[in-house]
Formats: C-alpha cells, structure tokens, sequence
C-alpha cells in the first residue's frame, strides 16, 4: 500500500515538474532555461562573432541620410575611415586572430596608417524606395598599413619570421545619402 502511494506521489510531482518547465516560463515568473533551471552552455566563439557582427553593423554597415547639400560649394564628405575600422579591414584580409598559442602565433606591430582620399563625389538627384528623393554622396579612401608582422611556430622545430617592413593597402568607400527637395515629377506608368 505504501509503494502505490508513493509511486503515485513521484508520478504526480514528475508531471507538475514537466508541465511547469514546458513553453517560456518555468516556476517563476522569469525566463525558463530549461529542464529545472538548467541552462545550455554556448561556445563563445559563436557569442563573440555575434557580438562582432552587431557591432559592425552598428557601427559601419549602415548609410547615413543627411540633409541637403548647402549651395556654396562642393559637398565634403564625412569623416575619414577611422583607425577601428583600416584594422578591421585589414584583419579581414590578413587574419591575425585564430593562432594557435606555443604553436603557431601571429603578431602585428608598430602599426602606421595613412589615408588618402581618391575620390569624392556625388551622383544626380534620383527617388529611392523608402527614402524618397535623395542624392548618394560617394567618397573612397586608399589606406596603406606599414606595420611589423611576427610570426611565431612552435612545432616541430620552434623558429620565428620576423617581417619588418609588412605593408597592406585597404580600400574603403563611405556613403552617405543627401536628402533633396523635389526632384522630377514622379510619373505612374499606366496600366
């Protein structure tokens, strides 16, 4: 008789258990993590790259819009690229990170960079969907890294390369919109 009663016991806090942690919210009324609260471990190789990739988007995948272009001279572009952004250029096409260390490392050093505008110019007014009548303001930038490159193996036979003269070239565009007053008459074809 005690054996059915606590069978019953167990069988009926298992399902209050599994009804309470199915769906979003456990016990409380905070998120659930999963089975009784434990939570799912995540590389953070994968949270750091997401992270990354935010805050690149953040920061340099979006196109301003502006207001309109004064009508003294000839529209400046914004800022230069910033140093932030010539070394995420650059990691991007000479990786450093993924090394793997006392085996095989690399290292940059004494970095130097310059910046030169190529060119800076902005096409005719024309409508674009979602923004409405606007001008794309172009400017490209040549930037060369002058920089010492170490790199460091460590197996089979541990030896070091030393590069002190490593030069890098990066292009880099920056766009931004000018918003314009009217521009042609917008004509709906005929259906």
């Amino acid at each position: 008789m005690f054996s059915s009663l606590a069978r019953k016991v167990t069988l009926a806090t298992m399902a209050c258990v599994a009804v309470s942690t199915t769906g979003c919210l456990g016990f409380t009324d905070n998120y659930n993590l999963g089975f009784l609260g434990f939570p799912i471990p995540v590389s953070p190789y994968y949270q750091h790259k997401a992270e990354e990739d935010f805050w690149r988007h953040e920061r340099y995948d979006r196109v301003p819009i502006l207001g309109p272009t004064t009508s003294g001279g000839p529209p400046v572009a914004l800022d230069p690229p910033s140093d932030d952004e010539v070394m995420l250029a650059l990691e991007k096409a000479r990786p450093v990170e993924g090394g793997i260390p006392l085996i095989y490392e690399k290292q940059r050093n004494d970095v130097r960079i310059i910046k030169e505008k190529i060119a800076d110019y902005v096409d005719p007014p024309r409508f674009y969907p979602l923004i409405g009548p606007a001008q794309l303001h172009h400017a490209h930038y040549k930037c060369s890294i002058f920089f010492e490159e170490k790199t460091i193996i460590g197996y089979p036979v541990p030896h070091t390369l030393h590069d002190r003269e490593a030069v890098e070239v990066v292009y880099i565009d920056h766009n931004h919109m000018h918003m314009v007053g009217d521009v042609e008459p917008y004509t709906t074809p005929s259906l």
